[in-house]
């Protein structure tokens, strides 16, 4: 085997790479789904975090996943909603993805179901904040004042529910499947 192969960061790739494909088939629709939001971002970014133990990995390939699936997405289903070659808004996301990713280096060190959950409930309440931040700020339709921020922030609690709910079930599987996977080859347990 070439000393340059390292198996752990591929297969922490290939798993990153599923996830954000899953992202794109699950919402190749021109219906906006009832499962708005019920996304992988949250897993993938902790997932990136916890795991690459380089940290220009554990930011650059998440990142690179999720501007490839939405550059997808919005190219086709959703380009209605489109700026360009990607969506209004996109660094508020891509700014909250970043931090989401802090979380999962933070808080994850050491892998236990609770800080899992733990990391999970930042990452929605980043999500929460930050982009929400983005949809108020110049808003028609919220008022510019701390009232029409939390109105703002009232009407995205639906969805934050969801994004929970997508950052807990692909957290699961990506932590289950690579611990999983990293107990029955210890290739995988060599750091970068």
């Amino acid at each position: 085997m070439s000393k340059n192969f390292d198996p752990r960061t591929t297969v922490l790739l290939i798993f990153i790479s599923a996830v954000a494909s899953l992202r794109v088939a699950f919402n190749f629709s021109y219906d906006i789904s009832p499962l708005a939001n019920f996304s992988p971002l949250g897993g993938m970014a902790i997932f990136g975090g916890a795991y690459f133990n380089r940290k220009w990995k554990a930011f650059a390939f998440p990142l690179l996943m999720l501007f490839i699936s939405d550059l997808i997405l919005h190219q086709t289903v959703f380009k209605k909603y489109g700026n360009g070659y990607l969506y209004n808004g996109w660094y508020w996301v891509y700014g909250s993805f970043a931090l989401m990713t802090i979380v999962g280096m933070r808080v994850l060190k050491k892998i236990t179901i609770n800080r899992f959950i733990l990391s999970a409930l930042a990452c929605v309440f980043i999500h929460w904040i930050i982009t929400d931040l983005g949809v108020w700020i110049g808003s028609k339709i919220y008022a510019q004042n701390f009232n029409g921020f939390v109105t703002c922030l009232q009407k995205a609690i639906p969805y934050e529910w969801r994004f929970l709910a997508g950052t807990l079930a692909y957290g699961v599987i990506l932590f289950g499947l690579f611990e999983w996977i990293n107990r029955k080859y210890p290739a995988l347990q060599i750091a970068e």
